[in-house]
């Protein structure tokens, strides 16, 4: 692993780069991302990092990309495969060629950003009485996960019919890629906390310009977001996770 914390290994041949959760890796046309093996965490103050739920978002975003690209003309990767071997989960897609939205002249973006809405009103205009992606499983939206330690969420469905909207949950500059001739986008990518949610789980975070654009510091919208995963709950005895905290925040 190397010689102290923060220290990682070097990068094997093909690994484009490595982050504190995933390696990714391109191939022809192919692109590759996996999880990490335990020998690849890396490295804090207190011992190894270890990524939350990371085995169930590589799955979540593959089923979520086969589900819009089977119900929507929203652009997507295709799904080429997805497997676990030896500890480690892979997600095998389309490799799309372009740049992030990040990356267009800031007097083109209104009109990418318009664009990237109506894909969201076609998104949204799916519709579901469960909560969480199209297999069953739930993944918060990042800003969430990052509020409170809880993971394994079970909610009860819907009173009302096909109440929840289809919601992407992190769609940064960063997840938008556009061809940088035409400006038209290329494909949304990055679907791994994607689900049936509450429309308002959405945040406009595509606006956002930077990497600053996870809305873990909008304690109010994160407030809300954790109510209503408690509020839905089917376990009695998950805490009142960490509101008292973000009361805390946002009087300081």
């Amino acid at each position: 692993m190397g010689d102290g914390p923060g220290k990682r290994p070097p990068l094997e041949d093909g690994c484009l780069y490595m982050t504190a959760e995933r390696k990714y890796y391109q191939s022809g046309l192919s692109f590759i991302k996996r999880s990490l093996r335990e020998k690849e965490y890396h490295q804090g103050p207190y011992g190894p990092c270890v990524p939350r739920l990371s085995k169930e978002r590589l799955q979540n975003e593959a089923e979520c990309l086969r589900f819009i690209r089977s119900n929507t003309n929203v652009p997507v990767p295709a799904v080429y495969a997805d497997f676990e071997d030896d500890v480690a989960y892979y997600l095998v897609t389309e490799f799309i060629q372009g740049v992030d939205l990040n990356d267009i002249p800031l007097e083109k973006k209104d009109l990418v950003r318009a664009e990237v809405e109506k894909h969201l009103h076609t998104l949204h205009n799916l519709r579901s009485k469960t909560v969480g992606g199209p297999s069953g499983l739930l993944i918060p939206p990042r800003s969430v996960m990052e509020s409170t330690k809880h993971d394994l969420w079970v909610l009860q469905p819907s009173g009302k019919e096909e109440e929840y909207a289809f919601c992407h949950n992190d769609l940064s500059e960063y997840n938008v890629i556009v061809n940088p001739e035409t400006f038209k986008i290329a494909a949304i990518i990055d679907w791994e906390h994607a689900g049936f949610y509450p429309e308002y789980f959405e945040a406009p975070i595509y606006t956002r310009h930077g990497p600053d654009a996870k809305l873990i510091n909008d304690k109010n919208h994160v407030a809300r977001l954790l109510e209503f995963l408690r509020s839905r709950s089917v376990d009695t005895t998950v805490p009142e996770f960490e509101e008292k905290k973000i009361e805390q925040n946002k009087a300081n």
